[in-house]
């Protein structure tokens, strides 16, 4: 049996000023078992020493640039433009391969699949700053399907997209800031079925206080808006709708009894839904 070549994956990382955070993400690429890959760092013109640790790095970093740039979706066009791979994923300046077999996990995926599928992901870890695991996110397909629609119910971080889906649907929408990746995905998902592979985990993804700050939760969800209206419906799901009041619910609550409060109260909701904590686990 003849053995079929393994793929080229190529993963791009945009950054900015986030020297703390780099190179544990560049060693979790280098010291992948898998050798086919090529990695592209996109740098928007970092001041904290990123530039230093990418020159550094210069052997381990197949191209990389540093100068100004519109935002993380124009990055990572700029980074699409020197993708040589069959396969492509995005990681955060702060995420990381969950360990050194990821890629090689992947691969061996990625080989198997139809040739019509042009999105594949695992899992994720969601750890706090300290590093404490908080929860896996990601799901079958089957589920994430479902609900596709209404929010962005696939992990990006470490999802693979093959080249053909840029070629058919064209680079990030550079006017979004925080939802392009969903936009994107939905070109594709509105029609089309992604692959989930189960029993592989492969980003360790942070989640800090910013993130989980309700105003930028809301300026996110109109994002996600935006994109439903141009590929699903002009009018807002009773899920979406729902969503929205949950924040602006999150937003009262944050300056009637104060942000560590209303962490306590959300996590409690968390607990009587038989979710796991996270609000009290990320400051």
């Amino acid at each position: 049996m003849t053995q079929q070549p393994q793929p080229l994956i190529t993963i791009i990382i945009a950054v900015f000023n986030g020297a703390r955070t780099l190179q544990q993400c560049i060693d979790s690429i280098a010291q992948q078992s898998y050798a086919n890959k090529q990695l592209i760092i996109i740098d928007g013109g970092s001041t904290d020493g990123t530039v230093e640790l990418l020159q550094a790095n210069d052997q381990s970093i197949s191209y990389w640039v540093s100068e100004p740039d519109k935002g993380i979706y124009n990055a990572w066009n700029k980074g699409l433009l020197k993708a040589e791979g069959e396969w492509i994923c995005f990681l955060g300046a702060d995420d990381y391969f969950l360990d050194i077999h990821v890629l090689e996990k992947m691969s061996q995926e990625l080989i198997k699949l139809s040739s019509d599928v042009k999105v594949a992901y695992g899992q994720i870890m969601l750890v706090n700053d300290k590093g404490v695991e908080l929860y896996l996110y990601g799901e079958s397909w089957h589920k994430a399907k479902k609900r596709f629609n209404k929010t962005m119910t696939i992990p990006h971080p470490g999802a693979m997209h093959n080249r053909k889906l840029f070629e058919q649907h064209g680079f990030f929408d550079e006017t979004f800031e925080i939802a392009g990746d969903y936009e994107m995905l939905l070109r594709e998902l509105v029609s089309a079925d992604a692959k989930f592979i189960p029993n592989l985990i492969t980003v360790v993804m942070p989640q800090g206080g910013i993130s989980s700050n309700p105003k930028n939760s809301l300026s996110q969800l109109y994002e996600i808006r935006r994109a439903q209206r141009i590929h699903v419906s002009l009018l807002p799901s009773v899920n979406w709708l729902l969503a929205l009041t949950r924040i602006y619910i999150r937003l009262i609550l944050w300056k009637v009894i104060g942000e560590q409060q209303t962490r306590k109260v959300l996590d409690l909701g968390r607990r009587i839904m038989g979710l796991p904590p996270h609000w009290t686990r990320t400051k």
